[in-house]
Order: structure tokens, then sequence, then C-alpha cells
């Protein structure tokens, strides 16, 4: 899912670099947003099924792999370097066992939902990996709304089955993700000196 997560420093400045490079609403919303997320991993984890575990614990790594990653030209040992390559090789063989047994056990809902977050992931990594996003920002914007506006349909979708766990939980990668690409679209826009030196 995370293709090329290993290539050198990011195009544009990711959130979590540090808080020059944060909007005040990803410094507020990424910690609180951050806690909730583990809360519902370790529920998944505790009292869900196999698929539904692996599925929270991979995402999880990637979003933790996602936010530390501006900090990731500090490493100096190649061992650690390593070490990263291989957590997100791993996350992402979570990811899509974790999809296919969804698949497997003819989870619709699940299986999409997985779908689409691997999109809103590859659409991301181009924003922030390729030089010419810059210039198909709208091309880039309306991925994202129709690819968030399906993730949404699926909360609903939960929330009409009363399902509302699974909703709420929905709801909380999509307020945090939502955050990053709001991050992602003010770096681009600004361009590289932004935000100004306060």
């Amino acid at each position: 899912m995370r293709h090329r997560l290993e290539s050198s420093g990011p195009a544009v400045p990711l959130p979590g670099a540090d808080a020059g490079t944060q909007s005040w609403y990803g410094l507020l919303l990424n910690p609180l947003l951050l806690v909730l997320i583990i809360a519902n991993t370790v529920h998944f984890a505790l009292f869900e099924g196999l698929s539904k575990a692996l599925d929270a614990l991979a995402w999880l790594l990637l979003l933790l792999l996602f936010l530390t990653e501006p900090h990731s030209h500090r490493l100096r040992h190649p061992h650690l370097r390593l070490a990263l390559h291989a957590a997100r090789l791993l996350a992402v063989a979570g990811v899509l066992l974790a999809t296919a047994a969804y698949v497997f056990e003819e989870n619709l809902l699940d299986a999409v939902n997985s779908a689409i977050w691997i999109a809103v992931i590859v659409m991301l990594e181009l924003q922030v990996r390729s030089p010419e996003a810059a210039a198909h920002r709208t091309a880039f914007a309306a991925a994202a709304v129709v690819l968030y506006g399906a993730l949404m349909v699926l909360v609903f979708a939960w929330a009409v089955r009363g399902e509302w766990f699974d909703a709420y939980d929905a709801l909380l990668w999509l307020a945090a993700f939502g955050t990053i690409e709001l991050d992602v679209l003010g770096a681009r826009r600004h361009g590289p000196n932004w935000p100004p030196n306060r």
C-alpha cells in the first residue's frame, strides 16, 4: 500500500515534522485522534476477530510511520533504517492479508473500506512524492472528494446496520487523514517556504 515509503525525503513538509510544519488544527487534533485510534486498535485486538485485529494493527503502524516519516532523515544508523523498512513491509503485508481475509469472509463493507483507504494512501503518497503533483491540484482535490465521500458513505452504512463502533472508528480515521490531507494541501499551496518563521 505505502509504495515507495523508503524513498528520499518528501517533496513537501509532512504533518509531524515539527511545530512549524503543522497547522494549528493538526497540532491539536493529531495527538487526540492518535490516542483514540490506539484505544480502538486495542479494542479490535482484544474483542474482534483476527481479520479486524490484524487490519487495525497494520493501519495503526502505517499511520505511525506516516506521521514520523519526516524525522526519518535524522536516522544515521543503517540498522534503524532497515528496521523502518521492515516495519513498512510488515504493515503493508498485514493490510493486504486483512483485505484478502475480508473478501474470503464475504465481509463486503470492510473489504471495500480497505480498498478505498489503500487508494487514499496512494493519493497522499503521489502528492508528497511527485514533483508534478502541484500542477494537478484540481485532479487530486477531485479524487480526494470522491474517496473521502465514499468513506463517509461507509460510515453511514455501518450506522444503518447498527454497527456503531465500526462507524465511530471510521470517523476517527477520516478525521486523522483529513487533517493530514489539509496539511499536505496547505504545504503545497504555500510552497517550500511555508509557514513563515515565527
